[in-house]
């Protein structure tokens, strides 16, 4: 029929649900952690716009079991905007990494897609796709893992893995494991050859078999199920750990920058990463500063364009400011994230702090984070008000507080 050119791709970016991200609150409490702004976009919308860069794109599903209502008003507006149809795919209860994907298998191939790529939405990368997809061609297995090398003190909070040297074939594969095995670690962004349907399939039915195995004693028929459920199925533990080493999968090694997002704190330093990037990707949403009516912007900083900042205040490095946020005169902000509606009135001082919705700094204020103290960042959440000459120094806020004296390594519930 057609050549390799013409062979359709697809995507899937998981982005998990509403018991998860606990270690986000205060700020998952408004708003369902993949649609936190990070450099001023949805940190679902990273990997999505990175999607469009892959030839033969035919659609994004997101795989998660938030309400869809939460997530309606961002699917219409990134499909417009990226003219890529983005549809949102509702687990009724969570089924795993491979098991969300199998769930959904007759809508992902509805476009008989040659390769499905597989992202999570709290990495932080460069998503190398159309690469990693050109390398995954060349090995011929059914699935090749973005992996990076990382600090051998870092690597057990992560997938470690060997590689052939020369082949990049996956020779094994421990999900965190106790004892080091590998600097190389599993970035979470896979590409698969359909097949991968087949594999997982063939977990759920031996889980199935063993099921029908065990279900000897009665004693044992009483006690609570602690099997796992056979449509439950982990990438990594059930799919990666037993096919490594079968010329079944291979690595792409990414010399770029990763983190994972797991905590507000290292939102912070991905938005660090992500409007560096736009110098080389999308230079237009930083902010210049360089006319005579803008505030003075140091490195790379993103500003809302209906945000307004005073001629006077000083912003950057590493600052994103979203939508109708008002910043006044003299005010300094350096790596921090400011949310809709924020006020921050004269000579307040922001740094290391995510400050939330509608909150208000007010003068001569400081919120900011140290770094090497236990809590690290400020994160001040929804409605928060710190009156004037107040310094918020390490601490959380929860919504709707008021703060009229200084605090600082505290928790305000």
């Amino acid at each position: 029929m057609g050549s390799s050119t013409e062979e359709k791709v697809v995507a899937v970016i998981l982005v998990g649900g509403p018991t998860k991200g606990t270690r986000f609150r205060p700020l998952s409490l408004n708003i369902p952690k993949p649609l936190f702004p990070i450099a001023g976009q949805p940190m679902v919308h990273h990997p999505i716009s990175a999607c469009k860069r892959i030839p033969n794109l035919a659609q994004v599903y997101l795989v998660g079991f938030y309400e869809e209502r939460e997530f309606a008003l961002y699917v219409s507006a990134i499909s417009n905007e990226l003219k890529v149809p983005v549809r949102y795919l509702r687990e009724d209860k969570p089924h795993g990494s491979a098991g969300g994907l199998y769930h959904f298998r007759n809508l992902i191939m509805e476009d008989n897609p040659s390769h499905i790529f597989l992202l999570n939405c709290d990495v932080c990368c460069s998503f190398p796709l159309p690469e990693m997809l050109e390398a995954h061609r060349k090995y011929g297995g059914i699935g090749t893992l973005l992996v990076i090398k990382v600090s051998p003190e870092s690597a057990s909070q992560f997938g470690e893995l060997v590689a052939d040297p020369v082949t990049n074939e996956l020779l094994h594969y421990t999900e965190k494991p106790e004892t080091f095995v590998s600097d190389r670690i599993n970035c979470g962004v896979y590409v698969f050859t359909p097949e991968i349907f087949t594999a997982i399939r063939d977990v759920s039915s031996q889980r199935n078999d063993t099921a029908t195995l065990r279900r000897v004693s009665s004693y044992e028929a009483l006690q609570p199920a602690t099997r796992i459920p056979a449509d439950f199925v982990r990438l990594d533990q059930d799919i990666l750990s037993p096919l490594a080493g079968k010329k079944q999968l291979y690595t792409y090694e990414t010399m770029d920058f990763w983190e994972q997002i797991k905590s507000p704190g290292m939102s912070l330093r991905c938005s660090e990463l992500y409007l560096s990037q736009f110098r080389l990707t999308s230079p237009h949403m930083l902010a210049s500063g360089d006319g005579t009516k803008s505030a003075i912007v140091i490195g790379d900083v993103y500003i809302h364009p209906s945000a307004k900042v005073h001629p006077t205040a000083k912003i950057g490095p590493n600052v994103s400011i979203s939508a109708n946020a008002r910043v006044g005169p003299g005010v300094r902000l350096i790596s921090c994230i400011i949310l809709d509606d924020v006020e921050i009135m004269e000579n307040a001082v922001v740094t290391n702090a995510i400050v939330g919705w509608k909150s208000s700094i007010g003068r001569w204020s400081r919120a900011e984070g140290v770094y090497n103290s236990k809590l690290g960042v400020t994160i001040l959440g929804d409605s928060v008000a710190v009156e004037d000459e107040v310094v918020v120094t390490s601490s959380i806020v929860l919504p709707n507080k008021t703060l009229n004296v200084s605090v600082q390594d505290e928790i305000i519930l």
